[in-house]
């Protein structure tokens, strides 16, 4: 009978390769990690500070996720597939990550057999994120956000989060306090 594979062996594999591997960097409030138009080629660990990923319409900016101490991002979907990412990681405030290239995040994958796992949960995380935003009820979207990231005020000021769940940041303000 073959063991079951979790997915903290990954987590723990990508996380000892942010330690010893990775690349140190600071990004100043308003720098770019990632630009929309460019490949998707490294993940990124912040270790302090807080990101927002988003993308541009002609309807202005929409916020798909927000990052803060602990999280890893990067455009997955064009990582994934080699396209050009759609999306912009922008720096909401100093931030500094742990950097990994491709090869090395091949290098763990190659090495861990949890990596199918992992990226189940990254998917899961998403299509969760995607349901916070359909609720109707703003203050649905805010129960469902906080459940998963109690946290998420200590890091991410306000208008982002307000932006985030489709809400003015008055209205986010209101419904705290309610």
């Amino acid at each position: 009978m073959k063991p079951e594979i979790k997915q903290l062996d990954f987590v723990e594999a990508i996380q000892a390769a942010f330690r010893e591997r990775a690349v140190v960097q600071t990004f100043k409030k308003g720098q770019f990690l990632r630009a929309a138009g460019e490949h998707e080629n490294q993940l990124f660990y912040i270790e302090e500070g807080a990101v927002k990923i988003y993308y541009l319409s002609e309807l202005g900016e929409h916020i798909i996720r927000l990052g803060y101490p602990g999280s890893m991002l990067n455009s997955l979907s064009a990582y994934l597939s080699g396209a050009i990412s759609e999306l912009y990681i922008e720096a909401i405030r100093e931030t500094k990550v742990r950097v990994l290239n491709r090869e090395q995040i091949n290098d763990v994958m190659s090495n861990s057999s949890a990596y199918a796992k992992f990226l189940e949960a990254l998917l899961v995380q998403q299509l969760e994120r995607e349901l916070d935003l359909l609720q109707d009820s703003p203050s649905q979207r805010l129960e469902r956000v906080l459940s998963r990231s109690p946290h998420l005020f200590q890091h991410v000021p306000l208008k982002y989060i307000a932006a985030y769940l489709r809400m003015s940041p008055e209205t986010l303000s209101r419904i705290r306090k309610s």
